[in-house]
């Protein structure tokens, strides 16, 4: 490493696990200041050489030590502490390719939350209401019913012509409505009120029996999601009278301190939940009992777990993103994403791929990131002129986000090979 890295050569093994661009893996020599661009280069014509139909150049990234490059291969060696003496394996996979805008979907306020259903929208509003949109852009439905800003939304199931979903607003309540898809109209069918101030976050458990809600008042709220009546709160127990039926919760989770921003089922039977007290919480939701604590240093804003990758990201009161192992034996971050110049407001697993994450920023920015380039993202997507509040994936290759600009911004690519 310590001559002239211009002028030195290494010696170098392509491999591949996506076995349509599989090369002969034999050593060969190359300049040690080469970068991903020429390397790409390179992979194309032994393509060429050794497969007489391949035509077409591929954008490949290139995988050292378990990290994309992201510089010159005797910079990226350096960093790493590792010699050039030795044969230097490199994995090669097709890139994920640059997003680009498809849609740009006009509120009346603030777009604070968004999710999707193979070609459904929901989006939360702050002038208190939920509106469905399909992902080419068209608007369906603009659904009142809350008094004050809604901040989370989830679809719960699709059953024939019926889809149900769940809205939580700053007015405490979360209401499940049922949509007629075809006549496509919506009615409100059950209020669920016990939170005691305004409600943050909302999911779903995977077989859409419950769902969760984390709140102002510390607390995370289990509902079961049923329509059915003998589900609610008998009338007597009724406070007010409601749009259509009521309902408390089945159980409340106590343990946070401050707001909880963040809640996700894990399983059938464990809920995480991230905090402004600085704490993620794995909780076991027939104990009602807290199964683990990850302490960080920061409010976190959100935080989102990958069944695919067992790993946890969070949002935080700074412009860093960490990675956590909820199966460490200590709580360390595990990796940090820096590249937001504001605080980062929410986070997003890919569902399709375990390296892959969604960003959104006061900044105005939505980041696409892969886990083995931590200080670079993938692609920065452009086009909010204000703070992003919400992000999501509508499927592999759709992006959506949702600012204080007052749009929704579906952003499209085409999807790499996993």
């Amino acid at each position: 490493m310590d001559g002239d890295a211009d002028a030195a050569q290494i010696q170098v093994r392509f491999v591949t696990k996506q076995e349509q661009y599989a090369i002969p893996d034999s050593p060969l020599a190359v300049q040690s200041n080469i970068q991903t661009a020429e390397l790409s280069t390179l992979v194309n014509g032994l393509l060429r050489e050794s497969i007489q139909s391949h035509k077409k150049n591929i954008d490949f990234d290139f995988l050292i030590y378990g990290e994309l490059l992201r510089t010159t291969v005797a910079e990226h060696l350096q960093e790493k502490g590792v010699s050039t003496e030795d044969t230097l394996g490199i994995e090669y996979i097709e890139r994920f390719p640059a997003p680009s805008p498809q849609d740009c979907l006009m509120h009346d306020d603030w777009v604070a939350a968004v999710d999707t259903h193979g070609s459904w929208i929901l989006s939360g509003c702050y002038d208190n209401s939920v509106h469905i949109w399909t992902t080419k852009g068209q608007h369906k439905l603009a659904i009142p019913g809350h008094t004050s800003p809604v901040k989370a939304v989830a679809w719960v199931a699709f059953n024939g012509d019926q889809a149900i979903f769940v809205s939580g607003s700053h007015d405490q309540s979360a209401i499940l409505w049922s949509w007629n898809v075809s006549g496509n109209s919506v009615d409100s069918v059950v209020t669920c009120r016990s939170h005691e101030k305004g409600i943050e976050c909302i999911a779903v458990s995977a077989d859409g029996k419950q769902f969760a809600t984390g709140g102002w008042d510390n607390n995370i709220c289990l509902w079961s999601a049923s329509l059915a009546e003998e589900d609610n709160v008998p009338a007597k127990k009724k406070s007010k009278p409601e749009q259509g039926k009521s309902r408390e919760a089945l159980t409340t989770l106590k343990g946070h301190k401050e707001a909880v921003s963040s809640v996700q089922w894990m399983d059938y039977n464990t809920v995480l939940s991230g905090s402004w007290d600085h704490l993620i919480k794995i909780w076991d939701c027939e104990l009602g009992a807290i199964k683990q604590d990850i302490a960080g240093s920061k409010a976190f804003f959100d935080a989102a777990w990958s069944p695919l990758s067992n790993s946890i990201i969070t949002a935080s009161a700074d412009r860093h993103i960490r990675l956590f192992d909820p199966r460490s034996t200590d709580s360390l971050v595990k990796t940090t994403f820096t590249s937001h110049t504001g605080w980062v407001q929410s986070v997003r697993w890919s569902t399709t791929q375990d390296t892959l994450f969604l960003s959104a920023g006061y900044d105005n920015q939505v980041k696409l990131w892969d886990t083995r380039s931590p200080k670079t993202p993938l692609y920065d997507l452009t086009g909010h002129e204000d703070k992003v509040l919400c992000c999501n994936w509508s499927n592999p290759s759709l992006l959506i986000s949702g600012s204080c600009d007052n749009t929704l911004r579906i952003f499209k690519a085409k999807h790499a090979l996993s």
